[in-house]
């Protein structure tokens, strides 16, 4: 499981044009599902989403976590971050998950971080989606789990 962590001062996600997921200050997690990707993945992104140290301290150092300062988390699926670009010109997908499973365990991984974190909302898994973000800093990161 990887996530493409973005600290945001705000980000929301469309379907149809309507706003299913919106958040203020806080991250924005593109994730990508591998196939195996278990409990275990899901655990470790969890602690790494809300414990990541990627917000400023009262000295400006990226001191803070979400769990720290209580930001929003909207999380969205995306398998194309599981692609293998290794070679070519053209993405393959076999190192992504089959969608049943990606979808089981991007679902897992929601209710984990809903679980531990207020302010958590969601992409549409499989959808066409319109994400938009306004990246603090910028600050991005891309996490293994």
């Amino acid at each position: 499981m990887l996530s493409l962590i973005q600290r945001v001062s705000q980000a929301e996600v469309r379907v149809d044009g309507v706003v299913i997921g919106r958040i203020g200050p806080g991250l924005l997690a593109l994730v990508g599902v591998e196939p195996g990707d278990g409990q275990a993945q899901v655990a470790r992104m969890t602690e790494r989403l809300l414990g990541y140290r990627v917000f400023p301290d009262a000295a400006g150092r990226m001191n803070c976590s979400l769990t720290e300062t209580g930001g929003g988390l909207l999380l969205v699926s995306q398998f194309t971050l599981a692609a293998d670009t290794r070679s070519g010109n053209r993405p393959g997908f076999s190192t992504a998950a089959p969608p049943d499973e990606a979808e089981q365990a991007f679902d897992r991984l929601v209710a984990s971080c809903r679980a531990r974190h207020p302010g958590v909302e969601t992409g549409r898994f499989g959808a066409h989606m319109m994400v938009s973000l306004v990246n603090d800093g910028p600050v991005t990161f891309l996490l293994r789990a």
